[in-house]
């Protein structure tokens, strides 16, 4: 890796830390030796770039920095591209709207080669977009996640057993056939998942639990971990 886009990378990856990241831990991922990290660092810091830390206990990205404006490479637009074409297949229609947007302002802004890439829909993501779920809209769902916002279903489950339900939604998980509403249920005082076309109806409360999304999403996230290895 070139030194100007490994300064770049260490910028990125201060930028995305919660917390100090040591210089071992920076030169692990970019592959490179701890010594190398340390003079990055300090050509960073001789450019003004608001790097703060110490050997042995990290660096941070003091708040304020921006970067100038992004350029993808060939691979990344490819990335870019495919990802772009999997959104198609959801039954979010927002997201598949968003989808079409961001592919018009990237063939926009790149130059002519990559335009042609983005242009030339040589790759493609394959199979039938599932419809789009009648009792719920995903995009309300999606912005109950964000705002933390408590959200009341009507449900029915895979034995049309009905149930009025009280959720604090947490992620979407999009399959080839449906999405997956991950929430906490009030009622069950626990994790479930809820597909979204056995949803009837929906309405937001206006009741919310901010500051428990990441804790929820950890629980989540290590239950779905503690399942996977006993499968294993």
């Amino acid at each position: 890796m070139r030194k100007a886009s490994r300064l770049f990378e260490i910028i990125q990856i201060l930028r995305l830390a919660r917390q100090p990241v040591t210089a071992a831990e920076i030169a692990a991922r970019l592959e490179v030796t701890v010594r190398s990290i340390y003079r990055d660092i300090a050509a960073l810091q001789s450019m003004r770039v608001p790097v703060e830390g110490e050997r042995g206990i990290g660096y941070i990205l003091r708040p304020g920095f921006d970067l100038p404006p992004l350029m993808f490479s060939i691979e990344e637009t490819e990335a870019v591209v495919l990802a772009l074409a999997l959104l198609e297949r959801t039954g979010d229609q927002e997201l598949k709207a968003a989808a079409r947007r961001v592919g018009e302002k990237i063939a926009g802004a790149v130059p002519p080669p990559l335009r042609q890439t983005l242009s030339a829909r040589a790759l493609h993501a394959w199979g039938a977009a599932p419809p789009a779920p009648e009792g719920i809209d995903l995009a309300a769902v999606r912005r109950a996640i964000r705002d933390e916002e408590k959200l009341r279903i009507d449900y029915r489950d895979e034995y049309g057993r009905a149930s009025e339900r009280t959720i604090r939604p947490i992620a979407l998980v999009y399959y080839s056939e449906t999405a997956n509403i991950v929430a906490w249920c009030e009622m069950r005082q626990a994790i479930r998942n809820f597909r979204a076309d056995r949803v009837e109806a929906y309405a937001a409360t206006g009741s919310h639990f901010r500051g428990e999304g990441d804790r929820l999403r950890q629980i989540w996230i290590a239950g779905w971990a503690e399942r996977e290895a006993a499968r294993a």
